[in-house]
C-alpha cells in the first residue's frame, strides 16, 4: 500500500527570480527604475495518486520553467508582464492565474491539482499573496 489516504493535501515549492520595474502613479522611490530579488512561493493541492504523490514537485518547477518565469527572470517587467502597475499586487494574480492555467491544460489536467495561493514576496520582509478563495469570488 502505497497511499495512505485520499485526503486532499498541498505542498509548496518557491523559486527566485531577478527583475527590474518601476512603479506609476506612486510619489516615492519606487517610481524611480529600480530592481528586486523576487521570491514566488506556490501552494498546490491535489489527492495523492497510488504512489502517494499528489503533487510532483518536478511538474511545479516545470510549469515555473516553462510558463511562467520566462516573463519574469532577468526581464523589466513594465514591458514583458501585461499592461498593468507592476505592484506585487498585481504581479502575484498574474502569477497566480499563470499556474491555474497550466494546471488546468491537457498535460496536468488529470493530476486534479489546482492553486490554493500564490505569494511573492519583493524584498525579505514584504510580500503580496493571491488565494484561490479570493480568486474566485
Amino acid at each position: 500500500q502505497l497511499r495512505y489516504h485520499r485526503k486532499r493535501v498541498m505542498v509548496s515549492k518557491s523559486f527566485t527570480f531577478d527583475a527590474a520595474h518601476h512603479l506609476h502613479d506612486y510619489e516615492g522611490k519606487c517610481k524611480n527604475l529600480h530592481g528586486h530579488t523576487y521570491e514566488v512561493v506556490f501552494g498546490i493541492s491535489a489527492i495523492p495518486a497510488s504512489n502517494g504523490i499528489a503533487v510532483d514537485f518536478g511538474d511545479i518547477k516545470q510549469i515555473w520553467k516553462s510558463k511562467i518565469e520566462t516573463y519574469l527572470d532577468h526581464r523589466y517587467l513594465n514591458e514583458t508582464l501585461p499592461l498593468m502597475n507592476t505592484t506585487a499586487e498585481n504581479m502575484v494574480v498574474w502569477i497566480y492565474e499563470q499556474m491555474e492555467q497550466a494546471l488546468k491544460s491537457d498535460e496536468y489536467a488529470s493530476f486534479g491539482a489546482r492553486t490554493e495561493f500564490v505569494r511573492l514576496f519583493e524584498t525579505p520582509t514584504s510580500y503580496a499573496e493571491a488565494r484561490r478563495e479570493w480568486m474566485e469570488e
